[in-house]
């Protein structure tokens, strides 16, 4: 479904040059979740975001290739850009001023979201969000951040989409809320969509994925079985990452 064969990353930042990521390689198949795990400032966002051009290129190089089934998507023209984006590979953002513009209402959203009103008011009430009279009205700063991230989830939802990518997806929700989240994309893999997790949260990763990598230092690990992951992590660079998760239990 998606191969990615990425040699590097690179960030010019007033004209100086510098290797964001290198040797990213994997591939994704339909009916999986996968995760990356890694910390802050590994570069998770920028991996995510490189996959179909969302990179700034004035700011951001990258050298390789990622296929979408047949197609390699570095090649494709904008219009096939914005179909992918907006129909087979929908992401949900750590940072929602890239879900939403601050300047249009959730109905804006709501309306153009390709069903009918009485179905997203169906699909609010299965996400835990206020009914679409109570809500539709509202711009995306007015709302909490773990209310945001739901609607964000759900929109993309509605268009069944081949691929869902998330950053950070527990990042401003609580506990029930988390829970609400694993059971909505274990439903979206069983209709055959696949899922690609960035987080931190190792938590929450080993709930939900089917296969795990871990980014450090530049490069991604491969992704192998959870229970792989976990049960080898004392031969892996990712050892003292995955000690303080066990430290906590």
């Amino acid at each position: 479904m998606l191969k990615v064969d990425i040699e590097k990353i690179t960030l010019n930042n007033n004209n100086v040059c510098r290797e964001l990521l290198y040797n990213i390689n994997f591939t994704l198949s339909d009916k999986r979740v996968y995760t990356i795990l890694g910390k802050n400032g590994s570069g998770k966002s920028t991996l995510v975001k490189s996959l179909t051009s969302l990179l700034n290129k004035d700011v951001y190089k990258v050298d390789g290739k990622v296929y979408w089934f047949s197609e390699n998507i570095f090649k494709m023209d904008s219009l096939r850009l914005l179909e992918l984006r907006k129909k087979e590979i929908k992401y949900v953002l750590q940072d929602l001023n890239n879900n939403f513009d601050p300047l249009k209402k959730l109905k804006y959203y709501f309306d153009n979201s390709g069903i009918d009103e009485k179905s997203i008011s169906t699909l609010l009430k299965s996400f835990l969000l206020p009914d679409y009279q109570n809500i539709s009205n509202f711009h995306s700063y007015e709302i909490s951040g773990g209310m945001a991230q739901r609607v964000s989830l759900m929109l993309a939802m509605t268009a069944n989409p081949k691929l869902l990518i998330l950053d950070e997806p527990t990042s401003a929700i609580d506990y029930a809320n988390i829970n609400l989240i694993k059971l909505k994309l274990m439903d979206f893999k069983k209709t055959g969509g696949s899922v690609l997790i960035v987080t931190q949260d190792i938590n929450f990763a080993k709930e939900i994925s089917d296969e795990m990598a871990f980014l450090h230092d530049n490069k991604l690990s491969e992704f192998m079985e959870s229970s792989v992951f976990f049960n080898t992590a004392d031969q892996k660079p990712y050892d003292g990452f995955l000690q303080s998760f066990k430290e906590l239990q």
